[in-house]
């Protein structure tokens, strides 16, 4: 196992009610030549912003990667599973122009379609694998830095804070500035307002 090429792969913002939802693709460096950074890598919802950050710029410095996107435009449109998914396949093929993996981990439990690489899903994949791992740090990291960028535009929704998650501070502001460019339209919480 430990001489093939793994890939690992994983989505975020899958549950927010504004802005993209992001996946990445990372192969690692051989660990033992970056044991010391590699050792940290988990899920990017255990680790501080501040360590997310520090470990994204490694894992992109020193590995294979790349992050895709689908706007919430497109997610009305095909739905968030099927966002979720393209968006995945999107991100493996990209990254396997630059080297292609023997086999591909999937955080969760659903394949992704169309995919000319042999695939295994990996429950809590983003803490079992260190790739996955990494692939979930450096889309969290992405997509935070976007929502932040939005923040600047419609402040009264907290995303610097909330990051376009459902909490009820953005769940009022819903109510009371009504429904942004940046929104998902279909997803409840956002659609009785449109």
């Amino acid at each position: 196992m430990s001489s093939q090429v793994i890939m690992g792969v994983d989505e975020v913002g899958r549950g927010c009610l504004a802005g993209s939802v992001f996946a990445a693709a990372v192969i690692l460096p051989r660990e033992e030549e970056h044991e010391e950074w590699i050792s940290k890598i988990t899920d990017s919802k255990k680790i501080s912003a501040k360590k997310r950050e520090y470990l994204a710029d490694l894992i992109m410095k020193y590995s294979v990667w790349y992050v895709s996107y689908s706007s919430p435009s497109k997610i009305d449109k095909i739905n968030i599973l099927n966002a979720t998914l393209e968006t995945m396949r999107e991100a493996v093929e990209a990254a396997s122009l630059i080297q292609e993996p023997d086999v591909v981990l999937v955080d969760g439990n659903k394949l992704i379609p169309n995919l000319k690489y042999p695939q295994e899903c990996i429950k809590s994949g983003d803490s079992a694998v260190k790739a996955i791992g990494a692939a979930s740090i450096i889309a969290k990291v992405m997509r935070d830095a976007e929502m932040s960028a939005f923040h600047s535009i419609h402040p009264e929704y907290g995303w610097v804070k909330n990051k376009g998650y459902g909490t009820k501070e953005h769940r009022q502001a819903i109510m009371v500035h009504g429904v942004t460019e940046l929104h998902r339209r279909s997803f409840k919480g956002v659609a009785e307002y449109v």
